[in-house]
């Protein structure tokens, strides 16, 4: 039996021959040693053993699928039953023909007819061998079966991860694009920078995203990138402060998670407001862990907001999601706080 990452526990035809043959020769030399005649107890192995596989695949293949599985647990134990019986004629005979007019040297007596005490203990005997098969089967349908929802789950989750990754709002290109295309008629100079800083930032969404870890320092780029961006937009009406210590090199970080608060905090505290705006970034590495802060005042109820709810931080909640899925609850803690005026998220996460 090996196993295979894609298909699981796969049993092929030389395991079956391996496991057959090991059992055969252990059981010659245990009934061997027990008559002190091997050369009996091999003719007897020779006839009973395909007997017991005879069963066996009959139980696992046939009356498990049809009978176990669908529930028909009377019809298996009858069926399971009668074969055996029909299997321990079948034994007697070529032993009583074949080897010995003593079937069951074992036994209390001499025997040489089939009576109810030799039927019982053979029976007992098949079903102890088919048990025993059966339950290694059900251990590797188990095993099977687990390391599929185990790949299921994994294939669920990195599938949620990604769909999480893409979550950055589609105004902000747009709004960006708009901007650009002013600057352009205006033959202003920041253009060739602008695009140079949206392509870089869009370089980094597309393509160094697709692993679970990214550099912290590529991380921050992208932020300081997305910030540029946004000032743009917003002119004199915003000011923003960010402040990075401690020493961040070769260190790695989910991709776009500290993104994803940038962005809620210009969303909900640049685009909501009206007038001077101010957010604070904070980035301390100490040790193992980063502490990340960010800070933005809380936008202005509409009266649309204020009758109908204010928004469900839908971004929020997917980092809740994707922090959740790609770090242990140990490696991380996110404290959120808002009142009337600020809105405060603060990170320690574990970097590695």
């Amino acid at each position: 039996m090996k196993f295979n990452s894609k298909q699981g526990y796969k049993v092929s035809i030389i395991h079956h021959v391996i496991f057959w043959a090991i059992y055969f020769l252990f059981n010659v030399f245990k009934w061997g040693s027990y008559f002190d005649d091997y050369l009996y107890s091999f003719k007897t192995n020779l006839f009973g053993f395909p007997i017991h596989m005879a069963l066996c695949y009959f139980n696992i293949y046939f009356l498990m699928p049809n009978f176990v599985f669908k529930k028909r647990y009377l019809s298996f134990v009858v069926l399971i039953l009668s074969a055996i019986f029909v299997m321990v004629i079948v034994k007697f005979n070529l032993t009583y023909y074949l080897v010995s007019n003593n079937v069951w040297p074992e036994g209390p007596v001499p025997t040489d007819r089939l009576t109810l005490n030799y039927t019982i203990d053979m029976m007992i005997g098949e079903l102890y061998v088919v048990t025993f098969v059966t339950a290694i089967k059900i251990t590797l349908d188990f095993l099977k079966e687990h390391k599929r929802v185990a790949d299921l789950e994994k294939a669920q989750l990195e599938t949620e991860l990604l769909f999480l990754k893409t979550q950055i709002s589609p105004h902000f290109f747009f709004n960006t694009l708009n901007n650009i295309y002013s600057l352009a008629v205006e033959n202003s100079k920041k253009t060739p920078k602008i695009i140079l800083k949206l392509s870089e930032l869009m370089r980094y969404l597309l393509y160094d995203t697709a692993n679970k870890r990214q550099t912290l320092e590529n991380e921050i780029l992208c932020i300081q990138n997305y910030i540029d961006l946004e000032r743009i937009r917003h002119n004199d009406e915003l000011e923003v402060n960010m402040s990075i210590s401690g020493d961040i090199q070769d260190k790695e970080i989910a991709p776009i998670l500290l993104l994803s608060f940038i962005e809620n905090a210009f969303k909900h505290g640049a685009h909501k407001n009206i007038g001077k705006v101010k957010i604070d970034i904070s980035l301390i590495f100490r040790k193992e862990f980063l502490y990340f802060r960010i800070s933005n005042p809380m936008p202005l109820i509409t009266e649309h907001e204020e009758r109908f709810g204010q928004s469900s931080g839908i971004g929020l909640e997917n980092v809740k999601k994707r922090l959740a899925l790609g770090y242990k609850k140990s490696d991380y803690k996110l404290i959120i706080k808002n009142d009337k005026s600020m809105f405060v998220v603060k990170l320690k996460i574990k970097v590695s």
